[in-house]
């Protein structure tokens, strides 16, 4: 492949080298018109600054840095890349830029930078949920490939340094880290030997930057760009299958699924049931009226031959303990945080612990009950816990520490290319409209209401519109009556609007 990109790419990942001066702002300039549209193009957002170490001199960045204080490493820490387009044409710039820092001998780190003069004119960008969440989707999507890359968990917090433990993992870049450190919000090393792959670094931070700036997209280039904000959205909400989940229940034997309501987490206990124990399960629903003597064991009435007397019931633990005793048995546990777990599981807790389950060294409680003429009840190896959790229903308490410790925490995120392989184009449009919102704008508590992809599943478009007017717009107008999206309430309004109008709803509230 040969474009604009392509070459700037080559350039960066030969590091300093011998290029001629003019050269970094030349391959810039040359992206508008040939990825992005040229009116994009302002003289003032082009930085090239590589000639700083062949002059021995100091950039207006690099004066700034010094009056606040940054020591110095070198005469001059060379970088090019692009500024907030508001800034002069030079010296220091303020807002967030995409930048490379060039070395002799290391090749170059590309980042995400915020100017010595601080957020503005960029204080919307930086500060905004959703640009924080893709820059670290963009490092979980660049570490997959195997690139070495950091982000800071706030973009915006200027004087938070790049830690000891990540400027590590940048051997050769110690001048630009210590200069421009607390400034860093992103850093990936530019692979020197992998051209493809060196390729998508600076594609990726580029792309993202060009979507946080609102540049229109050539067509060319248009569906790796649409490739990279699919990936960053999928890197928001991870994506978990049931063998993953399988293979943790192997490693940690008692495990929870958790997320919105409408993610699938029944059915995927369900699947785990069904093509990894055979079958060999079964499935309880927790609820506040559910007892220790419902789930552990206790003492149910007996009115044989006209007196009353009572007898010892065995509870779904021990019944489910029972059945593993002839193979691997999976006790399924659906809305496990509707029940006062305290109460439910009492002395059975202790015997929640992954490394300490069954065989002779394995944890015992003394039962108030003896079962089977037995009072000592321990877990058998071959028995696996598996639960449900919603995360969205704000009027269930939260699990106790206790209990939660004894658990692994599975989320269980909406999932796009479910909604998507329905091919129904109204739901998948609804569905990215919605995500959207909810990463661009939801407060961090709030991400867990994102509606589940079974909000957007029909058979027909005409079934789609049913399930959107009488039980996604429902949903909707709650999050929005109760106030639980707090900042984002009239982005979401909007969509709701949207959808009313989509459906033909006839807009009574």
């Amino acid at each position: 492949m040969s474009d604009a990109l392509t070459e700037l790419a080559d350039f960066i990942r030969q590091g300093l080298g011998d290029a001629e001066e003019g050269r970094a702002r030349s391959l810039l300039e040359a992206l508008f018109g040939d990825r992005y549209h040229s009116r994009h193009l302002e003289t003032t957002m082009v930085r090239d600054a590589l000639g700083l170490a062949s002059r021995g001199g100091t950039s207006g960045e690099d004066r700034a840095s010094s009056r606040r204080g940054a020591s110095r490493t070198a005469e001059g820490v060379p970088f090019a890349g692009i500024v907030n387009p508001e800034n002069p044409p030079s010296g220091p710039y303020g807002g967030a830029s995409v930048v490379w820092f060039p070395t002799e001998d290391s090749g170059s780190i590309i980042t995400f930078v915020v100017g010595t003069r601080g957020l503005s004119p960029d204080e919307g960008v930086l500060v905004r949920p959703g640009h924080r969440r893709r820059v670290a989707a963009l490092r979980r999507l660049l570490a997959r490939e195997g690139v070495e890359c950091w982000t800071k968990p706030d973009p915006s917090a200027l004087g938070v340094g790049v830690p000891e433990v990540a400027r590590r993992r940048f051997p050769g870049f110690e001048g630009a880290l210590q200069r421009y450190g607390e400034l860093l919000y992103c850093i990936a090393k530019v692979p020197r030997d992998d051209r493809d792959l060196g390729r998508l670094v600076v594609r990726s931070f580029f792309d993202l930057y060009a979507y946080e700036r609102g540049w229109q997209v050539l067509k060319g280039a248009r569906e790796e760009f649409d490739c990279l904000l699919a990936a960053l959205r999928t890197g928001v909400f991870p994506h978990v299958t049931p063998d993953e989940v399988h293979e943790l229940l192997l490693r940690r034997r008692f495990v929870v699924l958790q997320g919105p309501p409408g993610t699938g987490k029944t059915r995927m206990a369900e699947v785990i049931k069904r093509e990894h124990f055979a079958g060999r399960g079964m499935t309880i629903q927790f609820h506040p009226a559910v007892t220790y003597e419902d789930f552990v064991v206790g003492l149910s009435p007996d009115t044989l031959e006209g007196s009353l007397r009572f007898e010892v019931r065995e509870g779904y633990l021990l019944q489910a303990a029972r059945a593993a005793a002839d193979g691997p048995f999976l006790l399924v546990i659906d809305e496990v945080n509707r029940a006062d777990l305290g109460k439910v599981l009492g002395e059975a807790i202790y015997l929640f612990e992954p490394g300490e389950v069954g065989g002779e060294s394995g944890r015992r409680v003394l039962l108030p009950h003896a079962a089977d003429g037995e009072r000592t009840f321990t877990l058998p190896e071959n028995l696996y816990v598996l639960a449900t959790m919603n995360t969205a229903d704000r009027s269930i308490a939260g699990m106790d520490l206790a209990v939660r410790r004894r658990f692994a925490f599975v989320t269980v995120p909406p999932d796009r290319s479910v909604v998507a392989e329905q091919g129904l184009p109204l739901a998948t449009e609804t569905f990215d409209r919605l995500q959207d919102v909810f990463i661009e704008h939801a407060p961090d508590d709030a991400l867990v209401l994102l509606p589940g992809h079974s909000y957007f599943l029909a058979s027909t478009e005409e079934e789609l519109r049913e399930r959107f007017r009488y039980e996604l717009l429902p949903l909707l107008d709650e999050y929005l009556h109760e106030g639980l999206l707090g900042p984002c309430a009239t982005e979401l309004q909007a969509v709701r609007d949207f959808i009313q109008d989509a459906v033909g709803a006839d807009g009574r509230r």
